[in-house]
């Protein structure tokens, strides 16, 4: 819907009911979606640039506010999406205006920061316990994260490390060899 200041990003709102009064004027009845910066917090760092709160705020506009479609997609099926668009959207919470209450109250969080996922950031998977880092929480920059193959977190980088065939001494039995044989010049010395 058309803002009444030009400077200003449309406003989202979902049409629930379409009407004309007996003049014709065609009327619709929204139920308004806010951006995070208009609730109450304001905008979060695990917000996305795309992110919308489906409201409880109905209201009535004129039809000739409408100024095209859009898609609000769910969290799921919008980070599924292999191109978004300009008019994509998403939405994961409801909001509250009057109260400033969200639903749900609760989101899974990811990395080292405990935060939710925000979809416009690159978070890098440990190939052992599966769970999601942002490069930048484990001392990676995003060029460097694009770069991985292979992403091992630092709770699991010994189990790692356990896992790599290596040469020390103690692998090889070089290592005990060596102690029989001075045990044994030991034994014959001391006989």
């Amino acid at each position: 819907m058309r803002p009444s200041e030009n400077t200003s990003a449309p406003y989202v709102a979902r049409v629930e009911k379409i009407e004309a009064d007996n003049r014709n004027n065609v009327k619709v009845r929204v139920r308004w979606y806010y951006r995070p910066e208009e609730s109450v917090g304001g905008r979060r760092q695990f917000h996305g640039a795309k992110e919308l709160f489906l409201s409880d705020h109905y209201d009535f506009q004129s039809a000739h506010t409408i100024e095209g479609i859009c898609t609000v997609h769910t969290f799921k099926n919008y980070t599924k999406l292999e191109h978004v668009g300009p008019e994509d959207y998403y939405c994961r919470f409801e909001y509250k205006p009057a109260s400033g209450a969200f639903l749900p109250d609760r989101v899974a969080v990811y990395c080292k920061c405990e935060m939710p996922y925000n979809p416009d950031d690159l978070m890098i998977q440990c190939d052992e316990c599966k769970d999601w880092y942002h490069p930048t929480c484990v001392d990676l920059t995003i060029e460097q994260a694009k770069q991985l193959d292979h992403f091992v977190c630092s709770e699991h980088e010994y189990e790692e490390d356990m896992k790599k065939p290596d040469n020390t001494p103690l692998k090889n039995g070089k290592f005990g060899v060596t102690i029989l044989a001075v045990w044994n010049m030991l034994s014959a010395s001391l006989r």
